[in-house]
């Protein structure tokens, strides 16, 4: 599967969106049109890259809006991005998501205690390339961290990207920690501390901090995609979010989104503009002793 880009809006400013269309040219949700699979007789998922390597910018499928374009996420009002806590500059892995996951907010998770965050499930691709924001890449799991973020779980899974020239190296958590040293150890202090700059406290983690292996991984993807089927099977309460669909709902069902009701949708937003500058202090570093 192919997929192309059209970006609305502003760059790095609150009206900035990024659709997603199929191979046909149609609009698509990333969330939900997608596959989670790439090969699944290889548990090959698809990757939505959502934040490039090194970038501060907090892009992320806008899981309450229709399509589920790529925002960057807004704090008090303002475009968020990322603090620098040293020695870190901006994300250190390329992030994203695994489309056809969510982590369901009314499940506790029998490992961690704490009910899901809302959300897609989050992935951290560690290979040789800087890849670009909606690019969607074929990757294989290799282990997976369990943060606790304000007494909600967010996984974070470890991946690389199938086409990387090192990803035949690279087959659990154990090569990570091997030909690595020192990334695991980085992941966590950087997932631990990112949001202290906000006065915020440091984030906890499950199994005290340690990474599980790629088996338990492969596991948690495929109940956060039971958990998506029940979401748009109508089994489970959307809430807030947006479920609209091209590809998964059938006609009848209130999720299904027609191509006109898309294009509709797009046409809607604003037109591509030129970006907004970064302000300088997203350059700032910010040191703390570790506890």
């Amino acid at each position: 599967m192919s997929y192309t880009l059209e970006e609305r809006g502003n760059l790095h400013s609150l009206n900035y969106r990024l659709f997603f269309k199929n191979a046909e040219g149609k609009y698509i949700s990333p969330f939900h049109d997608i596959p989670m699979y790439a090969d699944e007789s290889q548990n090959i998922f698809n990757m939505v890259v959502e934040v490039p390597r090194w970038t501060n910018a907090k892009m992320e499928i806008a899981t309450k809006e229709p399509l589920n374009p790529v925002k960057q996420d807004v704090k008090k009002g303002n475009v968020r991005y990322v603090a620098n806590v040293f020695p870190h500059k901006g994300y250190i892995w390329n992030y994203g998501a695994i489309p056809q996951t969510w982590e369901d907010p009314s499940h506790k998770d029998e490992d961690t205690g704490c009910v899901g965050d809302n959300d897609p499930i989050d992935v951290c691709e560690i290979g040789t390339k800087v890849c670009s924001r909606g690019e969607v890449i074929k990757v294989k799991a290799l282990g997976i961290l369990a943060m606790i973020d304000e007494g909600e779980t967010d996984w974070k899974v470890i991946v690389i990207n199938v086409e990387d020239p090192e990803a035949k190296d690279f087959n659990n958590i154990s090569d990570v920690r091997r030909l690595k040293p020192g990334y695991l150890e980085s992941t966590v202090d950087w997932f631990r501390m990112y949001k202290v700059p906000d006065g915020k406290p440091e984030n906890e983690f499950a199994f005290n901090g340690e990474f599980k292996d790629k088996d338990f991984a492969i596991k948690i993807i495929k109940n956060t995609h039971i958990f998506w089927k029940d979401l748009i099977s109508q089994k489970t309460n959307a809430g807030e979010l947006n479920c609209k669909n091209m590809c998964v709902s059938p006609s009848g069902s209130s999720y299904f989104c027609s191509a006109d009701e898309a294009k509709a949708l797009v046409a809607g937003t604003s037109v591509l503009a030129k970006e907004e500058t970064i302000p300088s202090s997203v350059d700032k570093w910010f040191y703390f002793q570790r506890k």
